[in-house]
């Protein structure tokens, strides 16, 4: 369920761009990452609360992939048809299918937590073994549509120059359709999810409201506003990491090194390194705290966006991508992960869920939704569309993104003090 769950996403979320430059949608692209974050503000309330009160989470997991892969097999044929898509249908069919998968990303936890508990299993202990099978779907997806053509030559692999790889093209989002429409069909082969009735509660607390009394308190006020502050940074690379490695196609010199003609499977490594970044989180929790976990990621950011400034995909400069990467695990999981761990043992047990939620909130709705639109105004400020390939000054770009981190870091380190009890996380 892990696999195929994070699968669906990789097939199109770090090589969307691509398609969208070639497609006349290159200025909008901001717009499509902003989406998810915008619906990110409210579908996963609405879907949790149907999971508790009438439909059990497993299929309520099915049918929401059914409803997002219905989504993005209507991308597929919108753009098989029009080289130049209407851009207000496609982003109208694009914001539906992701109104639907955003909120699978908590009913698969859901539907996990319920069946290892049904079966007498430690979510504890079990369940980062399962979740690793997330990361490794969303890592071969990512390799597949990264070498994968269909030309008149047929279907192969190719890891040179070829216009008509899925990464570049619709075939992105039928790979996605069709993987969602198997895991509808594999969710109503898991265990069922009893129903449990739970006490009444008002709109108010069911909607996660309540949660909003933690901003009485200035150390988690400060704690949540930094979140969004940082959220910003999240899908500016989701959006923007495989157009930029890929603009460089458009620089003779550099048009057949590896790694501008396979910029989604080097970014994949993005990937490797947060799944390994998990790991390093106990020790630093426990040994430094939540202020100095959250600076590390703060200034891995910094380095994320320097090293992506001063590299390219030619030797050596390929390296400082590839170290870009890899900072990336520390970057991603030192905030996501252990702010949520934070999150959990800072606030009282009656507001805990919801405090999770205000922490999703901040950070992957009002932050990256900010964030993404921001960072779409510098870049189509700073680049332009030609020939299929977004050039200009990338690095202004991504430098100004590292000095935003930066000062976010600086600022962190002055004014946020975590309670003592933070290091016992």
């Amino acid at each position: 369920m892990n696999f195929l769950e994070f699968a669906v996403w990789g097939a199109y979320l770090t090589c969307m761009g691509n398609y969208l430059g070639k497609a006349g949608m290159g200025a909008e692209i901001a717009w499509f990452y902003a989406l998810q974050g915008i619906v990110s503000i409210f579908m996963p309330t609405i879907m949790g609360i149907i999971a508790d009160k009438y439909v059990q989470p497993q299929r309520l997991l099915g049918f929401c992939h059914l409803l997002a892969g219905l989504g993005m097999v209507a991308l597929f044929i919108v753009g098989i048809s029009d080289e130049q898509p209407d851009k207000a249908l496609f982003m109208s069919l694009y914001a539906f299918s992701v109104a639907f998968y955003m909120p699978t990303l908590a009913l698969s936890n859901t539907t996990a937590f319920t069946i290892l508990k049904k079966y007498g299993l430690d979510t504890v202990k079990d369940f980062p073994p399962i979740r690793v099978f997330g990361t490794i779907g969303f890592i071969v997806v990512m390799w597949f549509v990264n070498c994968a053509v269909i030309s008149d030559e047929g279907f192969y692999f190719t890891f040179g120059e070829n216009a008509n790889k899925f990464q570049y093209t619709y075939m992105q989002f039928l790979v996605s359709g069709l993987l969602s429409f198997i895991l509808f069909a594999y969710c109503f082969t898991l265990p069922h999810c009893e129903l449990t009735k739970k006490p009444t509660r008002s709109l108010y607390e069911t909607l996660g409201l309540d949660a909003f009394k933690l901003f009485k308190e200035r150390r988690m006020a400060l704690f949540f506003i930094f979140s969004m502050l940082l959220g910003m940074l999240l899908q500016i690379t989701n959006g923007y990491a495989t157009p930029f490695i890929t603009s460089f196609k458009g620089v003779p010199e550099m048009a057949d090194t590896f790694g501008a003609n396979n910029a989604t499977m080097l970014v994949s490594l993005s990937q490797v390194a947060e799944a390994l970044g998990i790991l390093l989180i106990p020790f630093f929790m426990k040994r430094y705290g939540i202020k100095y976990v959250m600076l590390i990621a703060m200034f891995a950011w910094v380095l994320r966006f320097f090293f992506f400034g001063v590299g390219s995909p030619s030797f050596p400069g390929v390296l400082l991508l590839v170290l870009s990467c890899l900072v990336y695990g520390v970057a991603f999981d030192f905030f996501n992960v252990s702010g949520g761990l934070y999150v959990d043992s800072e606030c009282p047990s009656n507001v805990r869920a919801s405090a999770q939620g205000l922490f999703m909130l901040m950070t992957n709705g009002l932050g990256a939704t900010i964030g993404t639109l921001s960072a779409g105004a510098v870049i189509n400020h700073y680049c332009y569309w030609e020939n299929g390939f977004l050039l200009g000054d990338w690095q202004t770009c991504w430098f100004i993104f590292a000095g935003y981190a930066l000062l976010i870091g600086i600022a962190f380190a002055i004014v946020f003090k975590p309670s003592p009890k933070a290091h016992e996380v």
